[in-house]
């Protein structure tokens, strides 16, 4: 075991005792607010509410706990245990070209991956979700959904990942430049096609009917300056009683999307200060600054990537003792396995930023609709979907991509 190993080591066991310790908190932090609805909603949301959203919270903090600890034994064994290097002794058996190899190895690591997680999803799905009943999604839609996936994995993964591996072979030094520049035009590929290739893969889109509604969010998008290919209604219901609300693609791509759990539990007064709170994310630039976030480290991943593949030491402290005959397709699945062990003391930097964007799109949405129809319609939504109106402080701040709700409703109702 090298320096390496030891290094790997101590990140993984701080970063499962922080995850563990910050779920134990929320548990007890919400669990002690459990009897008490908070002064700022008692007037709006009744105890037997708040009651659910607490036990929905806990439920989903202790199944957290057990993936956790089973995640750091899977990818121990992966690693350390060796796995890695014997599914890429089986893939050598076939006498694959080494891009097949390296290809199909990688494809079925991630397959692999996925079906090791698919009990914990199961139970998400079919017992918490179902017992609190949010799920609305049979056993047919969820295979169905499951091998969409694997076929999308397939089609489009494949391509992408045999290109990546051609580029390590044949660029040398400079293979990771040309990922980046790869990596960057498939995601902006694949935010623009998203709308209309991929999501009706899943979902039915229809156009939303004429009425009053639709006349009033045509004049939002207008006083808003947006300009999207159409407003959309997913059948969200098929799968979740979720509500939500969001804008999606690029250029001519774009389009408004409901769900329609949200159209139903909504006021039309509502909806609309949803949907400017959606567009203030467009104005303000957020997706922009988000992708251009992500091509950021992107770039810094591959570029740490092409120095951490010439290494021995990352190999040997990750469990390969052997060295394959190809190595670059090792280098990137264990990159992909490793990295968010190191990662994880950033997460409150991430969700820092999140939550910065999100009080500047409700302040947009208090400029363009009503800040009272807002904090009406959030409340609704929090109350809906069992969101806890009492997260721990410290839990919020590594997770929450949105401020808690008091913060958010406080901020809406005085705004400094």
């Amino acid at each position: 075991m090298n320096t390496f190993s030891q290094l790997f080591l101590l990140f993984l066991v701080l970063s499962v005792a922080a995850e563990l310790w910050l779920a134990r908190r929320q548990i007890v932090h919400v669990r002690t607010h459990r009897e008490a609805v908070p002064d700022a909603f008692r007037d709006r949301i009744d105890l037997a509410a708040h009651q659910k959203a607490a036990d929905y919270t806990i439920a989903r903090n202790r199944l957290a706990m057990v993936s956790t600890l089973y995640g750091a034994l899977v990818l121990l064994g992966w690693t350390l245990g060796g796995g890695l290097q014997a599914l890429d002794h089986v893939w050598g058996l076939t006498g694959l070209g080494p891009l097949l190899h390296g290809t199909f190895m990688l494809l079925s690591l991630f397959v692999i991956a996925a079906l090791l997680d698919i009990p914990f999803d199961l139970y998400s799905t079919f017992g918490i979700e179902q017992r609190y009943g949010f799920n609305k999604a049979t056993p047919r839609i969820y295979v169905s959904d499951l091998l969409k996936n694997a076929i999308l994995l397939v089609v489009v993964g494949g391509p992408l990942l045999y290109a990546v591996l051609w580029f390590m072979d044949h660029s040398r030094g400079r293979w990771w430049l040309y990922t980046w520049l790869l990596w960057s035009a498939f995601n902006l590929i694949a935010v623009w096609a998203y709308p209309t290739l991929i999501a009706p893969l899943f979902n039915r889109f229809t156009p939303l009917e004429e009425g009053s509604i639709r006349q009033r969010i045509q004049a939002l998008l207008e006083r808003t300056g947006f300009r999207s290919r159409g407003i959309f209604v997913m059948d969200g219901s098929r799968r979740s009683a979720h509500g939500n609300a969001y804008f999606t693609g690029l250029g001519r791509s774009k389009r408004v999307v409901f769900f329609d759990t949200l159209l139903k539990s909504l006021s039309e007064p509502e909806v609309e200060a949803v949907l400017a709170h959606e567009l203030g994310h467009f104005r303000l630039h957020h997706i922009t600054k988000r992708i251009a976030l992500s091509f950021a480290l992107s770039f810094a991943g591959l570029a740490l990537l092409g120095w951490l593949g010439q290494q021995a030491w990352f190999y040997t402290g990750l469990g390969i003792t052997t060295a394959p005959v190809h190595i670059n397709h090792i280098g990137l699945a264990l990159f992909i396995l490793v990295m968010p062990v190191f990662l994880f003391f950033f997460s409150p930097l991430m969700a820092w930023g999140s939550r910065k964007h999100e009080f500047e799109a409700d302040d947009f949405a208090r400029r363009h609709a009503s800040a009272t129809d807002l904090v009406s319609a959030l409340v609704k939504l929090y109350s809906e979907n069992a969101k806890t109106l009492t997260p721990d402080p410290l839990h919020s701040i590594f997770y929450d991509s949105h401020p808690p709700a008091p913060v958010r409703i406080a901020h809406l109702q005085h705004p400094s």
